[in-house]
């Protein structure tokens, strides 16, 4: 069951750095009365290395409710090659430009020594709603697809810097119009406002991509599960999609 209307909830989204060099980028949305209110606590930052990471997130991890959504595969069997949820997912966006890298075991060290560690703290990798405490695996660029009904993904990942910042301000635009009528209270506070409106730098980058995990974990809970679609499953590897309006 899920917790009660006015449970305590805490909304993690975090754009994981697969290495030990680069920084975490992580959003937390914190509810004191129940998603119905508005959040008591929301803010967006860098964070370097696992310790520093769970250290940042302690105070909100003890909410009734905790949602993480994490930009980095959580769940893999295989060694080598590609995960099943990989394959359909690149099967279904490959035509928007938005298809999987592969995923196994020996590229990806870093998200599943994450993930297990969120386990230990009695976490469960899983996409469903009705669960106290769950991480769940999200992807950017097909939420782009469905969320901004987008044709092909923006392309602000590569590219000179003049083309990505181009690109990245059509997508912060985009995020900002969607934030405006799902989440008005991330969109209209002063450093959220600022860092959608900020040229791109790898590390504003990585900011404003966990603004969207954390809007994918929302949409998740709010409507508990009824406008997300769920590739793949929790023994394997899962993906966690919003649908379309």
């Amino acid at each position: 069951m899920p917790p009660p209307p006015h449970a305590s909830v805490a909304i993690i989204g975090i754009d994981l750095a697969w290495g030990e060099k680069n920084p975490d980028g992580v959003t937390v949305l914190a509810f004191d009365e129940g998603l119905s209110q508005p959040p008591t606590h929301l803010e967006t930052f860098l964070s370097q290395g696992d310790e520093a990471l769970f250290s940042s997130l302690a105070p909100f991890l003890t909410k009734e409710q905790v949602m993480v959504a994490i930009d980095a595969p959580t769940i893999c069997r295989n060694d080598e090659g590609s995960r099943p949820v990989d394959k359909e997912c690149s099967r279904l966006f490959r035509r928007y430009e938005a298809g999987c890298h592969p995923v196994n075991r020996r590229l990806c060290v870093r998200p599943f020594r994450i993930a297990k560690i969120f386990q230990t703290k009695g976490f469960l990798l899983t996409t469903d709603p009705a669960t106290p405490r769950l991480v769940s695996e999200v992807y950017p660029h097909p939420a782009t697809i469905r969320l901004f009904g987008l044709e092909k993904t923006i392309k602000y990942k590569k590219g000179k810097v003049a083309e990505k910042r181009e690109e990245f301000s059509r997508y912060q635009d985009h995020l900002t119009k969607f934030l405006s009528r799902e989440l008005p209270a991330l969109a209209n506070s002063k450093p959220h406002a600022e860092l959608l409106v900020t040229p791109w730098t790898k590390k504003i980058e990585d900011q404003v991509d966990s603004i969207l995990c954390t809007a994918i974990a929302h949409r998740h809970l709010t409507y508990q599960g009824r406008k997300s679609e769920v590739l793949g499953d929790d023994h394997e590897g899962h993906i966690l999609i919003p649908t379309a309006d």
